[in-house]
């Protein structure tokens, strides 16, 4: 290497990298002292260095760059001539601005990112922990307080007889499986022990799924808008997405059919009870008319409950309408009803299904613990009152944040929510990515609909959670608004 510093290589595929995809990848860069410039040149900088960006990519131009970020031009070519004098990128007349290889890059693949992926902002807010701003990116609360008192009666009651267990059950606690099984039936799906595998949260059912069916460039159905961390379990498996629109019933069933009969799918994948991020509740019709399609066109579906309440007015899993031969497979966990913390999901399907789940989840860590199943185990039974009591809750949030909406920001269009956690709001005529770089300097941070829509068909949309007290849904609503006016430039 001379003296005048490293040359840049060659890139694979030489084209700029997306304004708006690198907005998601630099975060919350806003955060922290300093002038705005440095703080995106020091973001930039650590992407290049955790290998987020490629040695020998081209970065966005000035002007590209500053309308995805909502900044001055001048602040970004201020940024790129601070990368420069450090020797991160090289610019030259016709070609742009070049990333230039670093000694302690990561390589390609290592880093967990998942290639063409739309989750990665939102596990790294997992990964940082909390931040100087409002981080809207999860709807999440505290445990219930059901989970204390089962917690107590476990260690007082049954824990001497756990210990006296070898431990491993990589299909799951038995007296979990049987619960969970019972708890299927009640809902209008017969079912026994022997079609219930335990995971580690329905991110693990997912993740087990794709193992199982999912190969490099095979297809997965998908509902447009879903969550973008679900998504990106079937990217990591090297598979296609596809996705299909909802209306007010849930996924669109003369789409869906389309879809079926031209991309010939590995798998299809949804979210009827209820939808994330739309709050759709899939209609029992719907529900119907989804597995008979599926075994018509015999694609296995993966139905993920975990954002339902399963209360009485829920209609049954789609499992429940699947004709003879058909292979549907139900997950949901305790993560939204209970707590985060206590990672137990499970996965319906028929029995010889479950079994070749069971092979792939005992490579991946011979059973969940056991702890968490018998605590889970206890906690089953009393799901319907935790869900009264969570649920009445959450729609006195959904009644305050509401209100707020429609006194400060009653241009923001969104439907009332059938139920989950959270807003889909419509920004009229303003790019979601645009607002949540405006956001993040009034110290919010918020999803917009591209993570969650690659189509671009919600460009517009942003998901607004409202598992937050009072106080916290008044300051966020207070420093939307301003981002608000900032960006549309309107004044109070």
């Amino acid at each position: 290497m001379d003296a005048a510093g490293p040359e840049p290589i060659r890139p694979q595929v030489d084209r700029f990298r997306d304004p708006g995809e690198l907005a998601e990848i630099l975060g919350d860069w806003t955060s922290g002292p300093g002038p705005l410039y440095g703080k995106l040149a020091r973001a930039l900088r650590l992407a290049v260095l955790d290998g987020a960006i490629d040695p020998g990519e081209r970065l966005p131009s000035e002007r590209a760059l500053a309308r995805a970020l909502v900044v001055s031009r001048a602040t970004v070519v201020t940024a790129y001539d601070e990368l420069r004098g450090l020797g991160i990128v090289d610019s030259r007349r016709g070609s742009g601005t070049r990333v230039l290889r670093q000694p302690a890059a990561s390589r390609p693949g290592a880093d967990g990112r998942v290639p063409g992926g739309r989750a990665t902002s939102i596990f790294q807010r997992l990964i940082d922990g909390p931040a100087e701003v409002i981080s809207l990116r999860h709807a999440m609360e505290g445990a219930v307080p059901e989970l204390g008192e089962e917690l107590a009666g476990l260690l007082a009651e049954d824990l001497p007889a756990l210990m006296e267990d070898t431990g491993y059950h990589p299909s799951g606690l038995p007296a979990l499986r049987a619960a969970v099984a019972a708890r299927f039936t009640a809902a209008g799906l017969r079912t026994g022990p022997e079609q219930v595998l335990i995971t580690t949260g329905v991110s693990q059912a997912l993740a087990l799924a794709a193992q199982m069916y999912l190969r490099p460039r095979s297809v997965v159905v998908v509902e447009s808008p879903g969550w973008p961390g679900c998504f990106d379990v079937f990217r990591a498996a090297g598979a296609r997405l596809v996705g299909v629109p909802l209306d007010e019933d849930g996924i669109r069933v003369d789409a869906l059919a389309r879809a079926f009969a031209e991309h010939r799918p590995d798998l299809l994948y949804v979210m009827p009870t209820v939808h994330n991020p739309t709050g759709t509740l899939m209609s029992r019709a719907r529900r119907g008319r989804i597995a008979e399609i599926a075994a018509e066109h015999r694609v296995p579906v993966l139905e993920d409950n975990a954002y339902g309440s399963g209360g009485p007015d829920t209609p049954p899993p789609i499992a429940a309408h699947a004709p003879p031969g058909a292979e549907i497979l139900s997950a949901d966990s305790l993560a939204k009803s209970v707590w985060g913390g206590l990672r137990t999901g499970w996965v319906r399907a028929p029995a010889g299904t479950i079994e070749r789940l069971a092979r792939h989840k005992a490579l991946a860590d011979l059973g969940s613990p056991i702890l968490d199943q018998a605590l889970a185990a206890r906690l089953l039974p009393r799901l319907p009152e935790i869900a009264a009591a969570r649920g009445a809750v959450l729609r006195q949030r959904l009644a305050h944040l509401t209100a707020l909406l429609n006194e400060r920001l009653p241009e923001w269009r969104f439907d009332p929510p059938a139920g989950g956690s959270a807003l889909w709001i419509e920004l009229p005529g303003r790019d979601a990515r645009a607002f949540a770089q405006v956001a993040l300097r009034h110290g919010v941070e918020v999803v917009p609909g591209t993570t969650m829509d690659p189509t671009g068909a919600h460009d517009g949309h942003l998901r607004l959670p409202y598992t937050f007290p009072a106080d916290v849904l008044t300051e966020v609503t207070a420093r939307l608004a301003a981002a608000w006016e900032e960006l549309t430039g309107r004044h109070s």
